[in-house]
This record gives structure tokens, sequence and C-alpha cells, in this order.
């Protein structure tokens, strides 16, 4: 066999490992799918006393369904094929007489989960990199391969169907408690334990009653109309039918996803040939390619130094050190420093959930008023306020202390390069690392590349990025880069709209019908108004200032952190009155701004081409993932026509 192969050991357990011919990442391909029936075939003919299935390859488990296949179905018979062959196998191998194990190291998604779900007993290996989840829905689709059937029985309907609706993954821990696996263990024990449970073979876990009740025809259809209440209000069935999809099929049919009608809004072969299932694959196509970006340097990154500790440079602190990395955080004094140590502190214990990681973490994050890391640092943040003297000053001080081959970043929202490369030496080491706020939330990261900037420092900047777990993406040093500019023109749309007298619930309710995650004006509150006039002054032309944003920044009302902006907030959420009727082309008059800048961007060489700007526009924006991107968008709907701008980009 190509992709398979078995082992047998003297003690009477096979060994089943998959290491896909020809590929760097295991994924189930129709050809991995048909040698894998080949493998039961001879496992039959001599059963062993136990299997262990496992990969043969040291970056993951498996990372699902082959993705480029699903391309490839354009009929509904293709659709049902693709399920079948899935759902077929691994209802094959539940029902093997012989005991079978998962043993999980690394990622394992998807149709992979699905896969190790029909073991009957899972060992996954406690260590960062190790992920289960079934994010198909992230794709619009649903899983097919018996996840909707098999992880309601080991988690409880509604665990399972948390993670089902959301695409959510959960490390080897959670999934202990969580029941999807057996052990969750050290890699150094990881044989030694599968052979173990194969052996001892334990009882099946047994679900308290009521969960099992939850699982009843009845229990179902309770659930599940609780289950569409949360989607609800979470996706609009018009824009990601997948998840109302996967309520049905866990309601209806428990979990067979062949039990529907080829015509159901449920079945498959519907859900893959929806415009959003097309434009979710191609959104997931863009984060692979932004991920490949990062993997063109081969820089090594132990030591983050990161000078300022407002909202921004602390938060990348904490960002790194929870991605393992040691950091040093500089800013004038302890007491400055101490408000971004207590939110590295939250956002550990919230992402981590075990006190030795949440030790481990805040231990790689050290305050350093005196700014002594920069010496040892691979990578130098600057992340102090918006004054190109201030940085000038402060890169002039940092390049004499700095190791030769670290990477000397700045932060800036919007500064060109150029207006800060100058008080260099060597202004090639010079590059943008743009993250977003809030830095936890957003994965885009802008690798900003100024004129006279090496190519290898862009490589190892996007190595950085990777390596923190972020998207990098390489823009050109322009007021605004990429995001902030093509931003801009749609929050003003949405700030003028207000000026006349449309109510900015009205507004948000446009964008949230076209299929935004936010509303502008929400947004607007959420990231702060003063920091949207301040970018706005950056941005180009100057334009009449919208007068209801001018007069709440001047009054002191900058949004949520002030308790209040176009919105009043409380407990962190803004209080707002019922939209009203949105009227006819106000989401097209948010939109087409939106789009118009997009392709001046792209016209001007901001990025390489028309999917980095739909990339950098969906992942740093939120534009509406299901259509997507804006490009992509404007290129299926026939009535967008006129120049390249609506009106200039204005400052406030």
């Amino acid at each position: 066999m190509r992709h398979w192969t078995i082992t047998r050991e003297a003690d009477g357990l096979a060994t089943l490992a998959l290491d896909r011919a020809g590929a760097s990442t295991n994924t189930l391909s129709a050809a991995v799918l048909a040698e894998l029936g080949e493998a039961l075939d001879a496992l039959d003919r001599d059963p062993p006393k136990g299997l262990i299935v496992r990969s043969g390859k040291a970056n993951g488990f498996i990372a699902g369904a082959d993705v480029d296949e699903f391309g490839e179905i354009a009929t509904e018979e293709g659709a049902i094929a693709l399920v079948r062959r899935g759902w077929d196998t691994f209802e094959r191998l539940a029902a093997v007489g012989y005991p079978t194990l998962a043993l999980i190291r690394g990622f394992c998604l998807g149709g992979g989960l699905e896969l190790a779900l029909a073991c009957r007993y899972r060992v996954a290996v406690d260590e960062p990199g190790t992920r289960l989840g079934l994010p198909e829905v992230l794709l619009g689709i649903v899983p097919g391969w018996g996840g909707i059937k098999r992880l309601p029985r080991l988690a409880g309907a509604p665990a399972a169907l948390d993670l089902l609706l959301t695409g959510k993954t959960v490390d080897a821990k959670r999934a202990r408690r969580l029941g999807i696996v057996d052990e969750a263990v050290p890699v150094r024990i990881m044989e030694p334990t599968a052979r173990g449970v194969l052996k001892a073979l334990p009882a099946p876990r047994r679900l308290p009653f009521l969960q099992r009740l939850a699982l009843t025809p009845i229990g179902r259809r309770v659930v599940a109309a609780q289950a569409r209440r949360q989607v609800a209000r979470r996706a609009r069935r018009e824009h990601y039918p997948a998840p109302y999809a996967i309520v049905e099929l866990f309601a209806k049919h428990d979990g067979n996803a062949l039990a529907p009608a080829p015509s159901d809004p449920a079945s498959i072969a519907t859900l893959v040939r929806t415009p959003t299932a097309e434009n979710l694959i191609r959104v997931f196509r863009l984060q692979e390619r932004l991920k490949s970006l990062g993997k063109e340097g081969s820089f090594a990154v132990r030591h983050v130094h990161v000078v300022g500790a407002g909202t921004m440079g602390g938060d990348i602190a904490a960002w790194c050190a929870l991605r393992g990395l040691t950091v040093t955080l500089q800013d004038q004094d302890a007491q400055r420093l101490a408000p971004a140590m207590g939110r590295a502190a939250k956002l550990f214990e919230k992402r981590l959930r075990d006190a030795r990681r949440v030790r481990d973490a805040r231990d790689r994050l050290i305050p350093d008023p005196a700014g002594h890391g920069v010496a040892r640092a691979d990578v130098v943040v600057e992340a102090i306020f918006e004054n190109a003297d201030a940085k000038r000053a402060l890169f002039a001080d940092v390049e004499r202390r700095a190791k030769p081959a670290a990477i000397l970043a700045t932060n800036t929202s919007s500064i060109p390069l150029e207006d800060i490369a100058g008080a260099l030496a060597d202004p090639s080491r010079l590059c943008g690392i743009h993250f977003f706020n809030p830095v936890a939330q957003m994965m885009l990261v802008e690798v900003v590349v100024g004129r006279q900037t090496r190519r290898e420092v862009v490589a190892d900047a996007a190595a950085f990025v990777r390596a923190i777990d972020k998207l990098p993406l390489p823009v050109k040093s322009a007021p605004g880069f990429l995001v902030n500019r093509i931003l801009a023109p749609y929050m003003m749309a949405a700030f003028r709209a207000v000026d006349e007298g449309i109510a900015p619930e009205t507004v948000d309710e446009a964008a949230l019908a076209f299929g935004m995650p936010m509303g502008p004006v929400e947004l607007a509150d959420t990231v702060g108004l003063d920091i949207a006039v301040a970018v706005g002054k950056l941005l180009g032309p100057r334009a009449e200032p919208p007068r209801k944003l001018m007069a709440l920044v001047e009054a002191g009302h900058v949004g949520k952190k002030a308790g209040r902006g176009f919105y009043a907030w409380k407990d962190g959420k803004p209080v707002k009155q019922a939209s009203g009727a949105v009227p006819a082309g106000l989401a097209d008059r948010l939109v087409d701004p939106f789009v118009a800048e997009a392709r001046a961007a792209l016209a001007e060489g901001i990025v390489e081409d028309a999917d980095l700007v739909d990339a950098g526009a969906i992942f740093g924006t939120g534009f509406a993932p299901f259509r997507g991107g804006p490009l992509h968008y404007a290129a299926r709907r026939q009535d967008v026509a006129g120049p390249a701008r609506t009106e200039p980009v204005p400052v406030v």
C-alpha cells in the first residue's frame, strides 16, 4: 500500500499508520480511504488482538478530508459519493471484532477526528500541538462521516453540539474531561499507555442518565430547539446554512448525513453546492496561503522584546508569551507595566486552563523597565504612541543595543516606515509588524515592507508571525497600509449616514444583514472613537469630518472604554434600541466604498494580488466571510460599476 502501513507485533497487537504519499500532511483523500478499506480487508483475514491507528508523520494525526476534492463535486451524485465513502469506511472500522485505539498526537481534525471516533478507544498526547475538533461548519458543510452521530455519545449532546456548531478545537486535557478521549498523557508514555489500554480493555464510557436521555428521539428534539435559538443569535440561516443543517441531522436523523433527501437543505448535496460553501472553502484556501507565506523564512525566535506596555504593546507581549516565547516588556516604570501584566494573567488563565501552564506563561513574561532585554531579543517590537519623532528616537537607541540579526519592527498602525527608518544606520533592518486590536482575537498581522526593507527581513518577520500562530500579510508601506485604508471609507459612510438622521442601530443592522460580524458604528465604539479620528487624520485627502463623531470625541464620549459613544455601554455591551426598517440601498452605500478602496489598494500594489486583498479584508476587518472577500464579491455582482473611489479617503 502507498499510504497505510500495517505492522504486527509479537504480543498480537498491530499498528496501522497513515503516511500519505507525496504530501506533507495527512488528509483523507478518496485514494487514502480506498486503501484504508484494503487494510481492513487484510486485518479481517488475520485479526490482531488489538489495533493502534496512528500517524506516520511528525506534524500531526490527520487534518481531515482532502479539501481539494470538494471543488470537484459538480453533481448531486458526486456529493453523495463523497459522504458515502467516508461513512461506510468508518462504520466498518467501528464494527470490527478486535479492539481499536486511535493514538493522537498533533492536530486531529474533521475526518481525522471522525476516524478516531470510530475506534473503540482514544489516547491523546498532552502537548500544545494536540488539538481535536470538527471544523467542517467553518467550510459551510457538515461532518458527514459519523461525527454528528458519535461525538454526542461520548461528550453528551450539549458539549458535542457546541463543538459541532462553532468548529472550535480542544486540547488533550479538555478532550479527556469531555470524554472524547480516554487518556491524555505525556509523549514519553504514549506508546505504553496505548498498549496498556488495548490489553486492559476498560469498559466504554457511559454517559449519566440525563445525558443519555438527551440522545433519545424526544430528547434530541428538545436539545435541538435550544441549539437553534443559540445558532440564530450568532448566524443567519441565509448566510450560514451549515449550523442549521447540523442541528437537523442531529435531531431528525441521529447524525446520519446520508439520511436526508438530496434536495433537503440539511443534505451535503445541497450544502456543498451553495455559494456559502464555495466561498468559505475559498476563505480556507486564502488562510492556507497566508500560512505558507510564513514558511519562506527559517528565522528561529526564542526571545521577543516589546517596548510600550499600553493596550497593544502589553497584549502583543502577552500573546507571544502564551505561544511559548520568552518576552521582556519595557515601559517607563513598573507602575505602567502593572496593567499589562494583569491583563496577561487573565489571558493565560482563560486560554490555558491549567495551573502549571498558566504559571509557566507568567514566568515567560518578564517586566523590564530598563530595557535590558533588547540586547538578547531575536525580535524587538515597538508599540509606543503614534508619533514619528518618538519612534525615530526609540529605534536609534534600540539599533545600538540590539543583536545584528535581530528583527526591528514597529507596530505603527499607519505611519509610513520611511518616516521612521531615517533614524537607523541600517534602515534595511526595519519592518512593520502591525497587530490588530484585540490581539488575542484578530488573526491577521500586516508585515509592512518599506522601500529599503530587505527581502530576508520580510521573510523572517512572516516566519515570526506564524511562530505565534498568526497570519502574516506582506503589505507595502503606505498610509493606512491595507486594512485601515479599506476599512476607513466603510466607517466614514456609516458616520455620514448617522449625520443624516439614520439611527446607529439601523446602520448597524444594514451591515449585519449584509453579513458583517459587527456593525460599523458598534465597531467604532469598540475600538474607540478617538482612535477612529486619529487614524483618519493619517489617511489622505481632507474631507469634512462627520459632525456626530467629532461632537462625541470632543465631549469625551469615545466609546466602550468611556462607557458612552454612539451607544451607551453597560456590562461591556452596547445598549441598543430597535433598529427599525433598513432603508433600501443602505447596505450598498456602506459596502461600495469598501470595495472601491480595495480596488484602489490593489491598483497601487499595496499587496501582491486580489486574493491577498480579500484575505486582508476577511481576516483583518471581518468582511463577511461567506461572500469570499470584497473583490471576489464585487466580481460576482453585476451592478457594481463606477470609478475606483466613490469619494476621497477622508481626514477627520
